[in-house]
């Protein structure tokens, strides 16, 4: 009686070593320390800055060119894209640089991280705060903010596209914040 009860007591044990075990790994991923993962996006074409073009009679009109010269008349394209807050990555929980930039274009605004790179992590997100950048981290989940989507990648350039809906009056820094422990990887002043 005494042997099987102390088997059961050791099975337990094991039991309850191996849940936590498979608890722990899940909640902190700590594979995601070593992993990176890049993506290098384009500048959406609504949001590329135009260039100007040098225009003649001659190429204006559908008639044949004429046989005087004159010279190239410069036509400007619309100005490019309107940029409403910018900064660079400070670190917090993990080492974090690269340049976070808004930008505005015919009514579309998004963000656009540059020379981007973080570290991997559980459940990763972009925000737009209110919070200054290198605030105290419970500033940021306790003050407003945009949720702008998962991170798409520990490294690169990215893109973001901003809600028509979401107000960014007095948003202040760009946060790559962990939802499941509370913390900001990093932050970036853009002072909206």
């Amino acid at each position: 009686m005494r042997g099987s009860l102390r088997r059961r007591v050791v099975w337990g044990g094991v039991i309850t070593a191996l849940a936590l075990l498979i608890v722990g790994l899940w909640l902190f991923q700590p594979w995601k320390l070593v992993t990176h993962n890049s993506v290098d996006e384009a500048v959406p074409a609504a949001f590329e800055a135009p260039t100007a073009t040098a225009t003649t009679p001659e190429t204006a009109a559908t008639a044949a060119p004429s046989v005087t010269s004159t010279p190239p008349v410069l036509t400007t394209a619309p100005a490019g894209p309107k940029v409403l807050g910018e900064g660079a990555f400070v670190s917090q929980e993990h080492p974090t640089r690269g340049t976070a930039r808004v930008l505005e274009q015919g009514g579309a605004r998004l963000l656009r991280l540059t020379g981007f790179s973080t570290s991997d992590g559980p459940d990763v997100h972009v925000w737009l705060s209110a919070a200054p950048a290198g605030a105290d981290w419970h500033a940021y989940d306790d003050g407003r903010y945009v949720r702008l989507g998962k991170l798409k990648a520990t490294d690169g350039n990215i893109n973001y596209p901003i809600p028509a809906d979401a107000d960014l009056t007095g948003m202040r820094s760009v946060v790559i914040w962990c939802d499941r422990f509370n913390v900001a990887f990093g932050s970036a002043p853009v002072d909206l």
